[in-house]
């Protein structure tokens, strides 16, 4: 026996899920698949995840479990929280002044909106990176149809680990320790506070989601990355907390329990 399933329109979804959704071709909205490709919409989801992203001088594998919990009748929408566990690593890579007073002179929201002030924009640069985080996640996800499903999760808060570097520093501005070798270690605590006022190592995904069969499903997207170490002395602004910022392709599989 088919089942049928509301169309009424989502309230108050991110846009660009609703970007994501109607990119879809409408012919695979409207159609139903035969019963024996059937999924029902549950009011808990949970899943077991491993998902890795990628762009060639840095990487991120990161496990998570995650349980999503659908509202409404239908259960279309979804939202939830859970735990990742990701290591991130890279090579020749670039960390730069993080906290948002100095980048853009501006705190929490107000960061999204303000222009960098290039002129306090110090770097460090490591040969090589390689920063573990655990960090509880929230999610959101859309089931467009009862094959595939828009979704995306942030980091929340956490705590990140891993082996101290050393660094070469570069400088914005007039300072004997331009060039000089500055030991580091990864930033210790994480919370998401919004842009630049964000503290730590976070990782947020945004994708879209294939139900291959009842227990197994693989998702393909866009994962951005947060890394942040800390040097063991104050330079130029009395800053030292260096950030490396990364958008990269992403693919994961989940297996559904």
């Amino acid at each position: 026996m088919k089942k049928s399933f509301s169309t009424k329109p989502l309230v108050a979804w991110l846009g660009v899920f609703c970007l994501l959704a109607t990119a879809l071709p409408a012919s695979l909205m409207a159609q139903t698949p035969p019963s024996s490709q059937l999924f029902d919409f549950k009011r808990i989801t949970q899943t077991a995840d491993l998902s890795v992203a990628t762009k060639g001088n840095f990487s991120i594998i990161a496990l998570s479990v995650n349980r999503l919990h659908g509202l409404g009748k239908s259960h279309r929408f979804r939202i939830g929280y859970g735990l990742r566990l990701a290591s991130a690593f890279g090579t020749e890579t670039d960390y730069r002044t993080a906290p948002a007073k100095l980048t853009s002179g501006k705190q929490s929201i107000a960061t999204l909106f303000s222009e960098n002030i290039p002129a306090n924009l110090d770097t460090i640069r490591f040969a090589k990176t390689q920063i573990n985080s655990l960090n509880a996640s929230i999610s959101l996800e859309y089931a467009v149809t009862r094959k595939f499903s828009v979704g995306a999760n942030i980091d929340a808060i956490g705590f990140s680990f891993g082996g101290s570097q050393t660094g070469t520093f570069i400088s914005k501005g007039r300072t004997g320790l331009t060039g000089t070798a500055q030991p580091a270690s990864p930033t210790s605590f994480n919370l998401l506070l919004i842009g630049d006022s964000d503290l730590g190592g976070l990782s947020s995904e945004y994708y879209v989601r294939y139900q291959a069969t009842p227990k197994f499903s693989v998702r393909g997207g866009i994962s951005f990355q947060f890394t942040e170490y800390t040097t063991t002395r104050r330079l130029r602004l009395d800053n030292d907390r260096f950030r490396s910022k990364d958008s990269m392709p992403m693919l994961a599989l989940s297996y559904h329990f």
